[in-house]
């Protein structure tokens, strides 16, 4: 039995599934929608009509087997469902007819594809090597295969009246590719982000339970026999339930706050469509449920800044009309104000999720329109927090929004970071977490930790082994290791107002002999500034990384590092031998989305077994 039963408890019973109902082209919904969101519809279907179907070739498949380039795939993958995803409002906006057929070719083209799931995930064992080249016959369902079959059971209930008026074959189409491809395989095999009880989930079980509950109950009353449409309900709810027994009592989400979209986001969802299918409450008053929706806020740095850790992009998007629905549904003002606030600060194409395909998530940011459009409640800055679950403290004061790791080495799109540090001040980045490149095969192998941005000495924590005297780069001798057994240990936070710590011993991290204690404190005095604290014992020098994003200047002052760095302020040290500052081009796209120039690692080599850092 799961030790959470929050899914099972709310929506289980003898009822008959009822199904989901959009909106038909042309209905009063459509008509009641604001004329500036109606014209950008048009306007990018238009541009959608204007461009070709990406041609999917089956040596395009076998790219990422043969080389771990997914890019090249997943562009034109992605291209034909935003193509179909535009072209469908469009219509549905205007009503003329003049999309359907830009509609038919692209709704087909995806129908007639080999396989929904991307080559990237195209095997049955979790992180087993992936097939070169899928199989009809045994179709996997991953993230995106279930995303596309939301996607067409969308399209088709939107144009169910137009398209059988052209031929019942195309609703046919779609429900025989849906039921072939998804739900067949979903109730007759188990795969692993199902769960089972024993191994950790991640966000594939949100994400991938809400677009197959999507493919199946926007199908007519008809589509299913009542005893297998039930049976979906009950593996959806026991996948959630597993999904939140790796969640701490306090909510936090060990994926950070990017990966919160598809993880706490899409429990969302599917809470909002187990209850319409069933017609029973939601779990909104539960404690973790209301936990799970307020880590988003205490992650909110501003100025679209968030803290950001593993995988995480530090402007990982704006708040949603998802984040939205599930702040009200939770209570969360605070949160409520946070979405709203986005939303009036974007422009009409984001408002409308240009660029993306979600036609689920794309139709509630129309039907919350008026009302985020009109809440302009105040935004309440959040106060500080202390995630036991991943040792995770932010603390805050007028100037300063601190955060600091403990943790461990195994989590989820895990980097090395235990200890590490980041740090805004005044809306800015100052101490930087760089996030991850862009995806290849490499990523997610037995080689992650040799990509840089994994690596420890690229976090704002330490290494072992001395500095280079001849300028070479440096090359430390010891780097945290990956796995849940690398952690840190002896972890206290201390919450006050004049003064919020965190302490941890960091030896265990590393997995080696020749570290035998290393302490970290790191802290915020109110309105005076922020203390990192180390105290070593280690065969080896231990050596600093300091990551910022403005550049840094090292100046001696009687006896001590002075570092200026930017226009941000100040870095004073105590404690160390020598400083090195060495800059590092972001040449990779996906962090080129974060950080639009070099960013800079100093290396501070500590004198003795004490040292420490203040930042003003």
């Amino acid at each position: 039995m799961n030790r959470k039963d929050i899914t099972k408890n709310a929506f289980l019973g003898e009822d008959q599934p009822k199904g989901l109902a959009y909106p038909e082209g042309g209905s009063g919904f459509w008509k009641g929608i604001p004329e500036e969101a109606r014209e950008e519809l048009i306007k990018e279907g238009e541009k959608a009509l204007g461009e070709p179907i990406p041609a999917l070739y089956l040596t395009d498949y076998m790219e990422f087997k043969r080389t771990g380039n997914r890019e090249h795939f997943e562009t034109k993958y992605f291209g034909r469902r935003r193509r179909l995803s535009d072209l469908v409002l469009a219509e549905c906006a205007e009503n003329k007819g003049r999309f359907l057929d830009g509609i038919l070719d692209t709704l087909f083209a995806i129908l007639e594809e080999s396989s929904w799931c991307l080559p990237a995930h195209l095997t049955f064992v979790r992180d087993a090597p992936v097939l070169s080249v899928p199989d009809e016959g045994f179709p996997v369902i991953d993230l995106f295969a279930a995303e596309t079959a939301a996607l067409a059971g969308i399209a088709e209930q939107l144009l169910r009246t137009r398209f059988a008026e052209l031929s019942p074959a195309i609703s046919h189409s779609v429900d025989r590719c849906i039921r072939e491809r998804i739900l067949e395989p979903y109730v007759s095999c188990h795969f692993w982000w199902m769960g089972d009880g024993e191994q950790p989930l991640l966000n594939w079980t949100p994400w991938i339970t809400q677009n197959v509950l999507l493919a199946l109950f926007t199908r007519g009353e008809d589509f299913w026999a009542k005893d297998r449409r039930r049976e979906v309900v009950r593996q959806a709810a026991a996948s959630l339930d597993y999904f939140l027994d790796g969640y701490g009592e306090d909510g936090c989400c060990n994926e950070g706050a990017q990966y919160y979209g598809h993880a706490g986001l899409c429990l969302q969802s599917c809470y909002s469509l187990l209850s319409g299918i069933t017609g029973r409450q939601a779990p909104w008053s539960h404690s973790l449920i209301c936990a799970m929706a307020d880590y988003i806020v205490k992650m909110s740095v501003g100025n679209g800044y968030y803290i950001n850790y593993a995988d995480c992009s530090p402007l990982p998007g704006n708040r949603t009309a998802r984040d939205y629905a599930f702040a009200k549904a939770t209570g969360n003002r605070a949160y409520q104000a946070l979405s709203a606030w986005d939303f009036r600060r974007s422009s009409i194409p984001d408002r409308l999720l240009c660029g993306e395909y979600n036609l689920h998530d794309r139709l509630l940011q129309l039907k919350l329109w008026k009302e985020m459009e009109k809440d302009d409640g105040s935004k309440e800055k959040p106060g500080d927090a202390y995630f036991e679950s991943t040792g995770l403290m932010i603390a805050r004061d007028g100037q300063f929004v601190l955060a600091a790791k403990a943790g461990n080495n195994g989590e989820s799109h895990n980097h090395n970071d235990v200890g590490s540090v980041t740090l805004y001040k005044e809306g800015r980045p100052f101490l930087i977490d760089l996030g991850v490149e862009t995806y290849t095969a490499k990523t997610f192998s037995d080689r992650r930790y040799e990509i840089w941005t994994m690596q420890s000495a690229w976090h704002n924590t330490v290494s072992f082994g001395a500095l280079s005297t001849k300028g070479e780069e440096y090359a430390p001798q010891v780097l945290q290791k990956p796995g849940t057994a690398y952690a840190a240990r002896e972890v206290k936070c201390r919450l006050s107002d004049p003064e919020a710590v965190l302490s941890m011993e960091l030896s265990p991290a590393y997995g080696d002999r020749r570290i035998r204690k290393y302490g970290r404190t790191v802290s915020l005095k109110k309105g005076e500034g922020v203390r990192i604290r180390d105290e070593a014992d280690a065969a080896l020098p231990a050596v600093w990384t300091l990551l910022t994003y403005e550049k840094p200047e090292i100046l001696e002052e009687e006896g001590r590092m002075r570092i200026v760095v930017g226009d941000l302020g100040e870095i004073l040290g105590e404690g160390f031998l020598r400083a090195v500052v060495e800059s590092r081009p972001v040449e990779d796209p996906r962090l080129q989305a974060a950080w639009k120039h070099d960013i800079w690692r100093i290396l501070l080599e500590m004198k003795g077994k004490e040292a420490e850092v203040s930042i003003k």
